[in-house]
């Protein structure tokens, strides 16, 4: 009777983990949403989030009408589900963990082929083809592995997705991003038109994007363990889906910080995902030697798989979905055949080459990568073909200068509220006879035109005895200038950090290995008006308290100016610099 208790509270157990694991699954469309927008540019962050939260809910929809019983239902000579509407006409005995559980998983696939596709993508083409995903090509591929297809049947391994999900995302994403063509300005090309360097679009929120590698980390537990069968299997589970990212992104630091100069973050970010993703297929069947070196060699993958697309296959992937998902999909899915070992929970027949099973079920997981493989390049091909030639896939070329978020969702900014301009419309200057020549070109337009738009007045310069004196420098000498600057009497500045750069171009900065043509670094800028003392007294302390000799020592640049108000009193030139009531 006590075993039997046991049984029915531990099925009960198990149960509500298996669905606080779809949660957390489904927690990660979050992380992708944030990797995404981190690793791209700020104005296409709205476009990208809409295309995260769309994924999900048209997958959503196209998983209740024909994905999950193409998926689970009953097997149809192991190639397919029967299509069926169990969830509609037989609700009170449908299985809705399972289909909960699976949705999330499908809505994993789609997302992954967004980040490759980013900044350049119609709205329209993404929704059609991450319908196509959701309802077909993923359902057809994941019934062979889980729901007793002839994958299952042969016995091909994949417990949490490396080949089902990543590689079959990553492949999409690969084949999408080489039909889209890369993003204007990524390559620069000689006039025969040969690719003759790499650009670095480096991402504008970088913050975003660990944000989102951290949340990823955290899904994958549930991603991975939610379908453990027990305790161990589960703490088994979460050692490896531990061990393999981490030590891929120490790996990953390590290379670039030897192969760069300094170790790089968004690789490294990278890294992190690219060790999750090998780990997913073998977490259940290895040990953690296994994933150790699974993790290892994930780690090196990802930096190999980088460097691939952008100076040999020439694909603009703009976050690294390629060599993340297709690259250490595939590595997972061969792994599995090399590192599996009865020594882990659960398992008492999987072994790999390495473990002395021989090459039995290294065979199958090729088979059955291959497989996967030629199903996914066809079937995402004709798809793509399809909507290119129809509703197009790629924006036009103003569209992409100009951002998505404008574009194709209307949004003047992600980042309304962090803009000194008014974006909501009441400041928008209407085109009149003085503000529109009509042409884009000066030198096309008429005469008429010519006159008719605003003249430039030139007034001369006046001599009032007042100067703004402008300082850019290091921050590392601020501290020694505003000292310099006290000691010669200066009693008000305005202090601003900013970025920028001279005639060196920075100092020649690498973001994911390519090489970044204007670094701009961080500087301060140093704002003083004075009237009563000598403006050579002022610059040569400047410049005495900012030499070293190197070059970013930084300029002094000297303003007249004409005129100066308080606006509290009403004081006006050399009356409004000094401070008393």
């Amino acid at each position: 009777m006590t075993d039997e208790i046991l049984s029915v509270i531990n099925g009960q157990v198990y149960g509500v983990w298996f669905l606080i694991g779809a949660a957390l699954v489904f927690w990660m469309q979050a992380g992708f949403a944030m990797v995404e927008a981190g690793f791209t540019r700020a104005k296409n962050t709205g476009n990208i989030i809409m295309k995260n939260l769309m994924d999900f809910c048209i997958g959503t929809c196209t998983f209740i009408l024909i994905g999950f019983s193409l998926l689970l239902g009953e097997d149809m000579i192991g190639l397919i589900g029967k299509p069926g509407f169990d969830i509609f006409t037989s609700y009170a005995n449908f299985d809705w963990s399972n289909f909960v559980f699976n949705l999330v998983f499908c809505a994993t696939t789609a997302t992954i082929v967004s980040g490759a596709m980013a900044e350049r993508t119609k709205f329209l083409s993404y929704c059609i083809y991450s319908a196509v995903i959701s309802a077909f090509i993923y359902p057809v591929e994941a019934h062979w592995i889980w729901g007793g297809g002839w994958l299952a049947q042969m016995g091909f391994h994949d417990f949490a997705g490396s080949c089902a999900i990543h590689m079959v995302g990553g492949i999409s994403a690969l084949i999408g991003a080489k039909m889209l063509g890369p993003r204007i300005g990524k390559f620069t090309k000689d006039k025969k038109g040969n690719i003759t360097k790499v650009n670095a679009f480096p991402g504008h929120n970088l913050a975003l994007g660990a944000l989102g590698v951290f949340i990823l980390w955290l899904g994958w537990y549930g991603f991975n363990g939610a379908a453990a069968t027990s305790v161990e299997q589960l703490g088994s589970i979460f050692l490896t889906t531990t061990v393999a990212p981490a030590v891929a992104t120490v790996v990953c630091m390590i290379f670039t910080w030897i192969k760069y100069g300094k170790p790089d973050v968004s690789m490294s970010l990278n890294a992190s995902l690219a060790g999750l993703v090998a780990i997913t297929a073998p977490c259940d069947v290895t040990d953690c030697f296994g994933a150790i070196i699974i993790g290892a060699v994930a780690g090196l993958l990802v930096v190999f798989g980088v460097w691939l697309l952008d100076y040999v296959l020439c694909i603009d992937d703009p976050v690294g979905a390629v060599a993340v998902h297709c690259m250490n999909g595939i590595w997972g899915t061969i792994a599995t055949g090399l590192f599996a070992t009865t020594s882990a929970p659960g398992n008492d027949t999987l072994t790999g080459l390495f473990y002395g099973g021989g090459f039995t079920l290294l065979g199958k997981q090729l088979l059955g990568m291959f497989s996967v493989i030629a199903w996914t390049v066809v079937t995402i091909t004709i798809t793509f073909m399809i909507i290119k030639a129809t509703v197009g896939l790629r924006v036009s070329e103003e569209e992409e200068i100009e951002g998505l978020d404008s574009c194709e969702h209307g949004l003047a900014s992600a980042y309304a509220g962090f803009s000194l301009m008014d974006v909501s419309g009441s400041m928008i200057m209407e085109e009149n006879e003085n503000t529109q020549l009509g042409v884009s070109e000066y030198e096309a337009a008429s005469e008429v035109q010519k006159n008719a738009a605003v003249k430039v007045v030139r007034q001369p310069a006046m001599d009032t005895g007042m100067y703004k004196v402008v300082i850019l420098a290091k921050l590392s000498r601020y501290d020694k200038l505003r000292k310099a600057m006290n000691a010669v009497g200066v009693t008000g500045m305005t202090v601003t950090q900013v970025m920028g750069c001279g005639i060196q171009k920075g100092s020649g900065e690498r973001y994911r290995g390519a090489e970044v043509d204007a670094t701009l670094l961080p500087k301060v800028k140093v704002e003083v008006v004075i009237g009563n003392l000598p403006v050579d007294t002022v610059v040569e302390a400047a410049r005495e308290a900012l030499y070293t000799g190197h070059i970013g020592d930084g300029k002094i640049f000297v303003y007249s100016v004409d005129k100066i108000i308080k606006i509290r009193t009403g004081e006006e030139d050399l009356a409004a610099l000094k401070d008393v009531e």
